[in-house]
């Protein structure tokens, strides 16, 4: 990441509550674990977090998947599979 992005992520994280809500989300799933062991946390919270925030990101850029990618700061091609992965939109 380049500095202006590291500034850019450094206020959004501090100055929301999705991180809140992540920590929240996670506590209440170790608490509902009532002693089971966890498992693949990081894809649970990856596809949790994923799936709407490129539902949103599509949105805002009017279905134009190229200035969605832009927004996202991630390759067209990337955000393709992503949006076939979460079955947004049909594969080719």
């Amino acid at each position: 990441m380049i500095p202006d992005q590291d500034r850019q992520t450094d206020f959004i994280c501090s100055h929301t509550d999705l991180s809140a809500c992540v920590i929240s989300a996670l506590e209440k799933y170790f608490h509902d674990l009532d002693g089971e062991k966890p498992n693949n946390i990081f894809e649970m919270v990856r596809k949790c977090v994923e799936r709407p925030m490129l539902e949103i990101v599509l949105q805002a850029a009017n279905g134009n998947q190229t200035l969605a990618a832009e927004m996202l700061g991630i390759n067209r091609n990337t955000l393709r599979k992503k949006l076939i992965e979460f079955q947004l939109i049909g594969s080719p």
